[in-house]
């Protein structure tokens, strides 16, 4: 750790690396937030896309703190299904293949555009072109393929070989049947010219310009997003849902997304439990988890994550007739990544995007792949084509910010699908209740308990395994520390020394940068 201007923890070194250039150019933490996010469409292909949606935390330097819900958005008029580009794709992940739903007729009204701009109007510093240049010009000079990345589109490969525009880009040159391999050069020079055509002309440009009508064309081949959609789609400023734990003030992702509300349901429980310590505290987490699980189904967050079954989750006597169940019960790779900033002036920005697996087609002129949300299964619990008009999909992501009694702010969320809620649950308790390092809070091994399958990765020790044996039904143990497991990309600030610290997942090629 050292004095500095800021720290950035992201999931890819030039990810972190263009937020870390905007903050050495007089950029806060929301200008090097907006600009990861940028650089990440270029270095993580899979994860992050213009053509997605995701959220922003912010807490500004004077304690004022927001989310910004820039995800995607259900069509105005339900489609006729019967007329939609809509097919299951299978996913070789090497453990499990897994069904996905790709084609125009997936692709939800996206959102990353707006929410770049509408941040940058509230909270930003730098002009717009400032923000946008890392990535421009990675995206123009291109960035050899990360082997975690080359891994990534490897396991969806059916998709990002799906249409000729994609294939086009994400092809191997030396195998038709095959993705690129890691180390080849990447180069986005469509999204080069539409990065600056943005910061030149402002979000219309994608909503109501000629993105938004190539768009529109596009759609006609089975899709069905309309100009309106485009149109009508508006960033959602919301307050950030709110907990007390172990000292400290944690703020994370309300409703409708569900990850948020479900992690301070886990914190409740935690904070109702006398401090666990050795092979008891891996216990209890997984009890936790287990009873979030049960608490989910049955106020109905899994169907449908309104305010109000929120407020229900989190009410006092909800929340009673759970921690009375502690003493005595024994009992998607999708597509996400995340991006933590803090500066020297207080503000934290945390910041997670997703755009599924892709739809299988770039957006012509672009080299931008559409989201397939609404292929997604965990967003269609009522079934496919099931979904409210015109409504905020809810999500599993939850950025989250950490403020202690001391003034240190902690930035940090995670990828993982599911897993999201329980990896940043671990790292927040690891960080408060264990003391943890950062770089050691997000190291330590976990745990995920979902459908009756209680996942253990390796590196628990020999006392915290045999507490956990013959307590679940159903037991998974991973020989090593896994992607599966979510990757939290964390940074730090401490004021009373004015120094920072930066942690990125290794599980998810994170990386860390301590700007001098």
């Amino acid at each position: 750790m050292t004095a500095a201007k800021g720290a950035i923890a992201a999931g890819h070194p030039d990810t972190a690396a263009a937020a870390a250039e905007v903050l050495r150019d007089g950029g806060n933490a929301f200008d090097a937030a907006l600009a990861a996010l940028a650089a990440a469409c270029v270095t993580e292909p899979v994860l992050c896309s213009l053509g997605g949606g995701g959220f922003l935390l912010a807490l500004t330097s004077d304690g004022d703190s927001r989310v910004y819900d820039f995800f995607c958005q259900t069509p105005v008029t339900a489609p006729d299904a019967d007329a939609l580009d809509f097919r299951a794709v299978d996913v070789d992940f090497g453990t499990t293949t897994q069904e996905f739903h790709t084609g125009l007729g997936t692709v939800a009204t996206p959102g990353v555009v707006a929410g770049l701009f509408a941040a940058h109007a509230d909270l930003g510093r730098l002009p717009m072109a400032a923000v946008m240049a890392p990535a421009t010009h990675l995206a123009r000079t291109g960035v050899p393929l990360a082997p975690l990345q080359a891994e990534i589109l490897r396991a969806v490969a059916p998709i990002f070989l799906t249409s000729r525009s994609a294939r086009s880009v994400y092809q191997n040159p030396r195998a038709d049947d095959e993705v690129m391999p890691a180390g080849t050069v990447l180069r986005l020079p469509g999204l080069a010219d539409l990065l600056e055509a943005l910061a030149r002309e402002g979000p219309d440009v994608f909503y109501a310009g000629p993105v938004a009508r190539a768009i529109v064309r596009l759609m006609r081949d089975g899709g069905s997003l309309s100009a309106d959609d485009l149109a009508r789609f508006r960033v959602v400023r919301r307050r950030p849902l709110a907990r007390d734990f172990a000292g400290a003030r944690v703020l994370t992702n309300p409703a409708p997304s569900s990850g948020g509300p479900l992690i301070a349901f886990a914190l409740a429980l935690l904070s109702a439990e006398r401090a666990c310590h050795g092979a008891a505290r891996l216990v209890e987490l997984a009890r936790v988890m287990a009873l979030t699980n049960q608490a989910r189904r049955d106020v109905g967050l899994a169907e449908d994550c309104t305010t109000a079954r929120a407020e229900h989750l989190l009410s006092d006597a909800f929340l009673a007739t759970y921690r009375a169940e502690m003493a005595g019960r024994a009992l998607k790779v999708g597509g996400t990544t995340h991006i933590s900033v803090v500066d020297a002036d207080g503000n934290a920005a945390a910041l997670s995007v997703s755009n599924g697996e892709g739809c299988g087609h770039l957006l012509p002129g672009t080299d931008v792949m559409l989201n397939n949300m609404l292929g997604e299964e965990d967003i269609n619990p009522r079934g496919f084509f099931n979904w409210k008009p015109d409504s905020r999909i809810s999500s599993m992501m939850a950025p989250t910010l950490i403020a202690d009694r001391h003034g240190r702010r902690v930035a940090l969320g995670s990828g993982g699908s599911n897993r999201i809620r329980s990896a940043v649950l671990q790292v927040i308790v690891n960080l408060l209740r264990r003391g943890l390092p950062l770089a050691d809070a997000i190291a330590a091994p976990r745990i995920h308990y979902e459908r009756g399958l209680l996942n253990v990765e390796a590196g628990q020790d020999a006392a915290a395994l045999a507490a956990l044996a013959g307590r679940f039904p159903d037991e998974k143990h991973w020989p090593d520390r896994n992607f599966f497991f979510g990757g939290v990309h964390a940074a730090a600030f401490d004021p009373a020394g004015g120094t920072f610290d930066g942690a990125g997942d290794l599980r998810r090629g994170g990386s860390a940068v301590v700007v001098g």
